[in-house]
């Protein structure tokens, strides 16, 4: 009988932000998978959310007689898959004071809905049991190489990979995995220490260099001549070029030109013009500061290297220079000489010399072209949280009042 799998965002879940503007934590892609993606293979049962009410309609909820919910953020490690399986009904795993996972009935379920109480909740401690758990925009690219490894051993366990054509130079060739469809020729592939994954109908172009891990799902794409090290994600259909170092991109977005990118997360249906830069050190080698939604101000993030956190659906023009640690809301778009702000709010529309308020409209606009490239609706309902995310940032932008 297969398990209904039900995963809910926590209290951090703004922490998560600009990222999860528009999607459960769950979405979130860290690896290969995104986190859903992960559960589901394991389970081999569709998984449904507990979201942001804003975000129900198109992410909604599945209640059975026997739910498993999962905390969205935490990826399946096997110990931890292995212990979540064999949950009894009311047993519950915890995570220092974070509910990692439970098992309820549909009265349990409803009550825990309901704020109220889950009666006789035996609760067991993960302490010694290693997965990883997405906190911070950070720790997406910090862990992508841990979180690679994983999805690599878990998806390519007996099977056996497509043939690696003998144009390319190749380095440990039995830690690289060819899905059907895949075109790989003429470039530079060192697996030494970390897996090479090319997904179905994926390409990487002529002359590309990849080391230290890459990941690409279906349909993506690395132009002729990029250098990509320092374990590297491409979400489906995504294109990229240039240099990039540790970068994940979630899904549909590009940057298909020169231009260095590390340490960063981009989000779904960005799009990176040619010849931008973001840096990803300080100058002074000191550890970096990053926008916290919840807190309003920039936080220390323990790190000394990360670049730039891109929310869905923002653009920035050719020759952007984003500064070491800078966060882009949902829907911005960026243009113009010099380095923007470090924290740029969603619907922003400008660059150096100021912002002015993104009409919503040439938003919708914008949206509707990329998506249509790639065969994909924006509906009514995307537009519907599109606006609500508008409504709802409209504090982080004091240009707004001076526009109206």
């Amino acid at each position: 009988m297969k398990k209904n799998i039900i995963l809910f965002d926590d209290e951090g879940r703004d922490h998560l932000l600009p990222l999860v503007f528009a999607r459960p934590v769950g979405e979130l892609r860290i690896g290969i998978l995104n986190i859903r993606e992960k559960w589901e293979k394991r389970f081999q049962s569709k998984v449904s959310y507990i979201t942001q009410d804003y975000l129900a309609e198109k992410y909604p909820i599945h209640i059975s007689d026997d739910n498993i919910v999962i905390n969205g953020s935490a990826c399946p490690s096997d110990m931890l898959f292995r212990l979540v399986k064999d949950l009894d009904f009311n047993e519950a795993l915890l995570k220092g004071e974070n509910l990692i996972a439970a098992r309820l009935d549909a009265e349990q379920f409803n009550r825990l809905m309901n704020d109220k109480e889950v009666e006789s909740l035996v609760g067991f401690d993960l302490e010694d049991t290693p997965f990883i758990k997405i906190d911070k925009p950070f720790d997406i690219f910090h862990y992508n190489a841990q979180a690679l490894q994983e999805d690599f051993d878990f998806i390519t366990r007996n099977r056996t990979s497509q043939t690696i054509s003998s144009s390319n130079q190749v380095l440990n060739a039995e830690n690289i995995f060819l899905e059907e469809g895949a075109k790989v020729e003429c470039s530079i592939l060192n697996a030494t220490n970390a897996p090479i994954y090319v997904g179905k109908n994926a390409e990487i172009m002529e002359g590309c260099m990849i080391r230290d891990g890459l990941a690409m799902n279906d349909h993506a794409v690395l132009k002729m001549g990029t250098k990509a090290y320092g374990a590297t994600t491409l979400g489906p259909y995504c294109k990229v070029g240039g240099e990039v170092n540790n970068v994940v991109f979630t899904g549909y977005s590009n940057k298909g030109h020169d231009g260095f990118l590390g340490n960063s997360v981009i989000g779904e249906w960005c799009n990176i013009g040619a010849d931008s830069n973001s840096s990803n050190l300080k100058n002074n080698y000191a550890e970096v500061k990053l926008w916290d939604y919840p807190s309003g101000k920039f936080k220390p993030t323990g790190l000394q290297f990360c670049g730039l956190i891109m929310g869905d659906h923002s653009k920035c023009g050719i020759n952007t220079m984003f500064n070491t640690g800078t966060v882009v809301g949902f829907n911005a778009n960026i243009f113009g000489s010099g380095f923007p702000r470090n924290f740029i709010p969603s619907f922003s529309w400008g660059g150096a010399s100021g912002f002015m308020p993104y009409n919503i409209n040439k938003a919708f606009d914008t949206a509707q072209k990329m998506m249509q490239r790639r065969n994909i609706e924006l509906t009514d309902l995307d537009q519907k949280i599109m606006k609500h995310i508008m409504e709802i940032t409209s504090t982080f932008r004091p240009w707004d009042k001076k526009a109206s």
